[in-house]
């Protein structure tokens, strides 16, 4: 009990703190008010006063009771399409992993590609980049598909921190998998719940961000950050066990156990393409990427792949429900008040006098290694991608290259602690990579990071016309 009433003191003083300042001139005591509100709860999910939606949910009701929103404004955001489409996604990932469909690709990628220790390291990067479309939540892909196979294989080969033999193979295949999660993360807009709310986030600055642009802008830095981590891992962390040919002797056991493919995956495999083909060619179609989801979702349910009762027991799709809404109105509404514009106005007058490029820049990296002081992609964005994104603006930066960049690097810099993203604690927390190291690392691969995106994306993003 003592322990919860101590969680309870940083928000509540800073939004007690924020909302007794006189306001800034020309702005409104509602919009500050609203930024007190919105403050306390970013500040109440950082130090994890109570499970994420339950203080979104407190935060919303505060905004109600204290007359800051009208109750049609502040409950707003559970109407809002690009949220339906990510808590859909994650009712869709729940059919991966009741059908067994998720296992199977897993062990079809490394009976292929697992012989050798760099080998096993892209077969599981090929897993989560396959399941990644589908499954919004990273750590649910990294939980519950690929790090208790890549695990089984690790402990296959002896190599347990508990007996000193981490070096082995596990460190390696660990620390690969983990900054392969962080780059396919950004890849497409429903392999990460915050994506979405940082497109809905430029929306309301009318920056208009569909699936297909996200993953058309991602794909050639994506792809070849995939390609060149693991090497460079495999450079400086090498494994000192280099050849795996029992893994692939795993994966075709596992493969003849399963047997052959059953009509629920058979069903899953081809939702999935329906998906992924409506997500593609739902502007030509006329149908919106939400759309889209709602009916893979609902083939599911009518052909009994997925029951109620497992769309019920997705605690993780009800939560996001609960916070995304919150955010998304808090953040929409602070907008509408005009304080994101104030902010922008602000900060563009300390860092004006230089080029765009210059400008954004400096922006860039400073809102990449702030997440240092997060431990949550989502808390990130919440607090920082607007005023970032509206500070861009302001200095002359392409407004959708801004909005990318900034998407993107939502989810790369989340690569460089052991607590920044959901899916750094279950890596982490197997004991493979001692801190210093996972940190060391982070470090190494996050300039790597920047550069593949900013470079070379950048080249790509002149030849798609985007700057």
């Amino acid at each position: 009990m003592n322990s919860l009433f101590v969680r309870f003191v940083p928000p509540l003083v800073v939004g007690l703190l924020i909302w007794h300042l006189p306001s800034p001139e020309g702005i409104q005591v509602q919009a500050w008010r609203l930024l007190a509100i919105f403050v306390a709860t970013i500040v109440g999910i950082m130090v994890k006063t109570l499970p994420m939606g339950a203080v979104a949910i407190i935060g919303a009701t505060i905004c109600m009771v204290t007359g800051t929103l009208a109750p049609a404004d502040a409950l707003s955001g559970f109407s809002n399409p690009l949220i339906w489409l990510i808590v859909s996604a994650f009712f869709i990932s729940r059919g991966f992993i009741v059908t067994g469909l998720g296992h199977r690709i897993a062990y079809l990628f490394m009976a292929v590609a697992g012989k050798s220790s760099l080998g096993l390291a892209y077969s599981m990067i090929g897993v989560d980049l396959v399941l990644a479309p589908v499954i919004p939540s990273n750590t649910a892909r990294c939980a519950g598909v690929v790090f208790p196979i890549l695990r089984s294989v690790i402990v296959s080969y002896g190599s347990t921190p508990a007996e000193g033999t981490a070096r082995l193979l596990g460190s390696f295949l660990v620390k690969v998998s983990f900054q392969a999660s962080v780059v396919i993360s950004a890849l497409f807009l429903t392999s990460m719940a915050g994506n979405t709310l940082a497109v809905q986030l430029a929306g309301e600055m009318g920056i208009q961000i569909s699936w297909t642009s996200w993953t058309v802008a991602a794909v050639v830095p994506g792809l070849l950050s995939l390609a060149i981590v693991p090497w460079i891992l495999y450079k400086v962390y090498p494994p000192d066990i280099k050849e795996t040919p029992d893994a692939v002797i795993l994966a075709r056991s596992h493969l003849k156990q399963m047997g052959a493919l059953k009509t629920s995956e058979w069903i899953m495999s081809g939702t999935f393409v329906v998906l992924l083909t409506l997500w593609i060619f739902g502007k030509e179609l006329g149908m919106s990427s939400t759309v889209a989801a709602l009916t893979g979702l609902g083939l599911l349910i009518l052909t009994g792949t997925l029951r109620w009762e497992d769309i019920l027991r997705e605690s993780g799709a009800w939560d996001t429900l609960v916070w995304f809404a919150v955010l998304v109105m808090m953040a929409g509404q602070l907008n509408e008040l005009g304080l994101i514009a104030w902010f922008g106005n602000l900060v563009a007058q300390f860092i004006g006098g230089v080029s765009w490029q210059t400008s954004f820049l400096i922006l860039s990296l400073l809102y990449f290694y702030s997440h240092y002081l997060f431990a949550s992609n989502t808390a990130h964005i919440t607090s920082m991608y607007a005023p970032f994104l509206a500070v861009a603006i302001v200095v002359g930066t392409p407004p959708l290259l801004a909005a990318l960049v900034l998407g993107f690097f939502s989810n790369l810099f989340s690569g460089m602690t052991h607590y920044g993203t959901g899916p750094a604690p279950v890596f982490f927390g197997s004991g493979y990579v001692e801190m210093g190291t996972w940190w060391r690392l982070g470090g190494v691969i996050s300039v790597v990071n920047i550069l593949i995106w900013l470079i070379v994306g950048g080249l790509w993003w002149k030849f798609l016309g985007i700057w």
